[in-house]
């Protein structure tokens, strides 16, 4: 075994053991038999060496997620992927609070991956007229909600002490960011009307199928328009 392993093996295990989601890199080199020069060396400083605890200890849960099959549901896998997401934090919790702290100055590669495979199941629910809001603002509220969810459970257990209260906030940030299937009829949202909702729609379906017709520019242009379109739904300050 090489040191940058024999450091984050060290690493992960004095983090699983630790009260609090943190480790000092001299309990690190001392559990590795490295000295403080090769953590450096290898890792740059204690947040990059955090961030790649935190990168490894998230493989097996990215791992599950990128190999997991769509199903004929986009809003049925969006939910699974919220308890999905909750459950490891709940397994993990040092990792997950790591992984969110804002001692990290740079995210870790792990959250950047969270975060695009979550928006590639809200591309499909925007695909398949199920989505009322453009893509990208979806993926923020959802990320947003389900990582405070996860936060409150695992800082403050004695006010979250049920895991339905999880469940009941995903039920409802999802039916706040979704409609029913797609009938035909123009969506109605209440919170913009039907042509947002249609605009991101056919965004999505355009993203997903480029039309052969267009040029890229054109179809750069038409996805500029549509995509003002869409956020003519939203709230502004």
């Amino acid at each position: 075994m090489d040191a940058r392993e024999k450091i984050l093996d060290a690493a992960t295990e004095l983090l699983a053991r630790a009260s609090a989601a943190d480790v000092s890199t001299r309990a690190v080199c001392e559990a590795a038999g490295v000295g403080a020069p090769m953590l450096y060396r290898l890792f740059g400083d204690k947040a990059g060496l955090l961030a790649a605890v935190v990168d490894r200890g998230f493989e097996q849960y990215l791992a599950s997620k990128r190999a997991a099959r769509p199903s004929a549901d986009p809003v049925a896998d969006l939910k699974r992927g919220w308890d999905n997401h909750m459950r490891f934090a709940l397994d993990h919790p040092n990792h997950y609070r790591l992984m969110y702290s804002p001692e990290l100055a740079t995210p870790p590669a792990a959250a950047k991956e969270a975060h695009a495979l979550l928006h590639g199941v809200l591309e499909r629910c925007a695909a398949a007229g199920l989505l009322t809001v453009p893509p990208e603002a979806a993926t923020r509220v959802v990320m947003a909600a389900n990582v405070g969810a996860a936060l409150s459970m695992l800082t403050r257990p004695e006010q979250y002490p049920d895991i339905r209260f999880a469940a009941r906030l995903r039920d409802s940030v999802i039916d706040s960011l979704t409609s029913p299937a797609d009938t035909g009829e123009p969506h109605d949202t209440g919170r913009g009307g039907a042509v947002p909702a249609a605009a991101a729609t056919l965004a999505a379906r355009l993203r997903a199928e480029p039309p052969q017709r267009l040029t890229v520019v054109e179809a750069a242009l038409l996805q500029q328009w549509l995509g003002t379109l869409a956020d003519s739904g939203e709230p502004t300050a």
